[in-house]
């Protein structure tokens, strides 16, 4: 039997009361895709503020991609 470790965090514990109850196939689709957008835009961001910040160029984005130690 698996124990967990560590205690839930508050978004799995959330979750948890959403899968609590039953949707049907088509909404679980929809809810998995709203959840990837989510974190998808926050990923966006956070990208979007760090080249803000470092003053990046599409020069320098280039050589980041192109990095073969990436």
């Amino acid at each position: 039997m698996l124990v967990a470790k560590k205690p839930l965090t508050n978004l799995q514990i959330e979750l948890l009361r959403l899968y609590a109850h039953q949707v049907d196939e088509k909404d679980l689709l929809q809810i998995k895709e709203l959840i990837g957008q989510y974190f998808a835009k926050r990923l966006t961001q956070f990208a979007d503020e760090a080249w803000a910040q470092n003053n990046w160029t599409d020069q320098d984005m280039e050589a980041i991609l192109n990095d073969p130690n990436q």
